[in-house]
């Protein structure tokens, strides 16, 4: 089932020390700024939950894993102030998702745009489908993944990110995605996705804590700057959004 509300939702069930996360909008489960600021909050409130011991990032029904950026609120940005906080919503949850205290892992079911392949990214593990295709189409409506760049460098290398990012009109396979260093490992169906990540989730789950908040640590290990450098390429996103070509492009892909 899928939700019908307006600006998303977001539900988090705690079960044998493992926090389930999902995420879901009527469009392809796309975020809205309110939707990121909610997730942002998620992560910081179970990075400090004892309770807690790994979290799995999901997202609602058996199609898109995440189309990106709303773009209804995209159309709606009139100034650089409403550009620069609109993409400091995924500069947001990317920095939260690289500080919490807990590993995450994303269970990647479909296809995957734009800021959703910035969030599949700064997963710390992902499993994923055959129909977990990745694109990011920035280029093509006059902006850029300048946000989300430095987390699919990290995992995927600028090799890959500059092919992702050039080749802005054409869909990445799993199979890709997995060679360049985005999944772990890939499934058939979403059925054999959730008996692995069940599987998976239950063993990391009980390790040593202190083990694996050690492990996280040293897996980003040289992104601390991130905090300033995330916000100054939403600025730049900010300001490219307002440009003609990006207004066009994007009532143009709408309609």
């Amino acid at each position: 089932m899928t939700t019908t509300r307006e600006n998303g939702s977001l539900y988090t069930s705690i079960v044998n020390k493992i926090a389930t996360v999902e995420f879901g909008h009527p469009a392809s489960n796309s975020f809205p700024l309110e939707l990121l600021q909610r997730l942002e909050k998620e992560f910081q409130k179970l990075s400090d939950n004892d309770e807690v011991n790994l979290i799995i990032l999901k997202s609602e029904g058996d199609r898109a894993f995440c189309a990106g950026a709303s773009f209804d609120e995209l159309l709606e940005i009139t100034n650089m102030q409403q550009g620069k906080l609109f993409f400091s919503g995924f500069a947001n949850v990317i920095n939260a998702m690289r500080t919490c205290k807990k590993l995450i892992v994303g269970r990647i079911h479909g296809k995957t745009v734009g800021g959703g392949v910035g969030l599949t990214a700064a997963c710390d593990y992902c499993l994923a489908t055959e129909q977990a295709a990745i694109k990011l189409s920035e280029l093509s409506i006059g902006i850029g993944p300048f946000v989300i760049a430095p987390a699919v460098e990290r995992k995927m290398g600028v090799g890959a990110l500059a092919e992702l990012t050039l080749a802005a009109h054409e869909w990445k396979n799993a199979y890709w995605a997995k060679e360049k260093g985005l999944y772990a490992r890939v499934f058939e169906d979403i059925k054999d996705l959730d008996k692995e990540v069940e599987i998976f989730s239950e063993r990391l789950a009980s390790y040593n804590p202190e083990a694996l908040y050690e492990m996280k640590k040293a897996l980003w290990k040289g992104t601390e700057d991130w905090d300033k450098f995330l916000p100054e390429q939403a600025a730049i996103s900010g300001e490219l959004v307002l440009s003609e070509f990006t207004k066009n492009a994007l009532t143009k892909f709408k309609k």
